[in-house]
């Protein structure tokens, strides 16, 4: 217990699956998180229960001036920026490619790269000055290898993780790390279409 004791995170897709409960056991740990997400029920449910060491803030990851809140609203309420995770996203488009609309290729992509890139710019000068952080992306399996989900979310996914790792070889001289993890398929509301 107490792993991540006088620790604050930023954790986007906060209120739900993954991003919920990275944010219980963050606190858990001693940390104290902000919970950014478009889900302003569940977010704000989930900040009132876990009290005082959690805030939640009303976030869409494509919009660059509410991501940029979240970071703020961070350093403004408890101090400091230890550690980003930017882990919001949905499935995206799906189907053939020759029936996929270019609108829905671009708002899967805003979503899971573009987001990422927002979360992950506005935390590196932060994390910079302190000469220390964490930022972890959230990818996929699918970004690794074809067949694991829709072409353009594999395709999203792949560029997260080479975002993450050319992020990393820029931010090491500042001791702050940039890792993508990669899971496969995880029973989260998401996932079951229930939110």
């Amino acid at each position: 217990m107490n792993e991540l004791k006088d620790k604050v995170a930023v954790i986007t897709g906060g209120a739900s699956g993954i991003g919920e409960a990275t944010a219980r056991l963050f606190v858990d740990e001693g940390a104290r998180v902000v919970i950014a997400d478009m889900q302003a029920d569940r977010g704000g449910a989930l900040a009132d229960e876990l009290g005082e060491c959690a805030r939640f803030i009303e976030v869409e990851v494509r919009q660059e001036a509410q991501v940029k809140s979240a970071i703020d609203l961070a350093v403004a309420e408890f101090g400091q920026l230890d550690c980003v995770f930017n882990n919001a996203g949905f499935g995206g488009v799906l189907g053939p490619i020759e029936d996929i609309p270019v609108d829905e290729f671009d708002l899967t992509m805003e979503v899971l790269v573009r987001g990422v890139f927002l979360g992950v710019k506005h935390a590196a000068p932060i994390m910079k000055a302190q000469n220390h952080g964490s930022i972890i992306n959230t990818a996929s399996i699918a970004g690794l290898a074809a067949g694991r989900g829709p072409h353009v979310y594999g395709a999203a996914k792949a560029a997260v993780i080479q975002l993450s790792k050319s992020v990393a070889m820029e931010l090491a001289e500042h001791f702050v790390r940039v890792n993508a993890i990669c899971p496969g398929y995880i029973a989260t509301p998401l996932s079951a279409n229930t939110v």
